[in-house]
């Protein structure tokens, strides 16, 4: 089994779009939802922990270290989509949809062209799942990694079209999506918030 593991709110009080960009961390909000999150999976059998490089998932995946004894695993693969938009604020009407030059980014949302590819994102992060369940072979894996990431994996294991309304993301922060597999095909697919809901359109990811 392996639980795919949004990280916890950031501190981000300008509301840009993070992205990758270095040096957002967890809120106090943020570190409060990761340590409910490793407290619901206490008594789990996790005996593999991976994280994205990114600090917020660093910080989200070390009360579940602290808890079962782990080592956190820094795996890239798990790591934010890349946008260009990043640093900046994004609305309709405000920030860079404003601004006509910026237009050309959005002109195909099916791939999307604003960024990295879907495709590109559910094969990376294929790799990585498959990484964590071969890791923990009869056990849990945690896999710690980011809204757009986990959704499009998640869409590409059962069989969805990769573009979508992120409006629609079934995605909380610090929310988990668990795999269950049977060998090596998913079985079963389970989403639960230990840590409450959160607005899937909450700046960055």
């Amino acid at each position: 089994m392996v639980h795919l593991m949004r990280h916890g709110e950031v501190h981000n009080p300008e509301g840009i779009l993070y992205g990758r960009l270095p040096g957002f961390r967890l809120s106090d909000r943020g570190e409060r939802q990761a340590d409910r999150v490793a407290e619901a999976l206490a008594d789990e059998d996790i005996t593999v922990l991976l994280a994205s490089p990114m600090e917020r998932a660093q910080q989200t995946a070390a009360p579940i270290a602290k808890s079962h004894g782990l080592e956190v695993i820094t795996e890239p693969n798990l790591i934010e989509a890349a946008n260009d938009f990043e640093g900046r604020a994004f609305g309709v009407g405000d920030g860079v949809l404003r601004h006509p030059a910026t237009w050309v980014k959005l002109r195909n949302p099916f791939r999307p062209s604003w960024g990295e590819p879907y495709a590109q994102i559910a094969a990376r992060m294929r790799a990585a799942v498959d990484r964590a369940r071969d890791l923990a072979a009869g056990h849990t894996a945690v896999c710690v990694s980011h809204q757009l990431p986990i959704w499009t994996v998640r869409r590409n294991l059962e069989g969805k079209r990769m573009w979508h309304d992120p409006r629609q993301r079934q995605c909380a922060l610090a929310s988990l999506t668990t795999l269950v597999f049977d060998g090596d095909q998913l079985a079963e697919l389970r989403y639960r918030e230990p840590a409450g809901s959160s607005d899937p359109t909450v700046t960055g990811a």
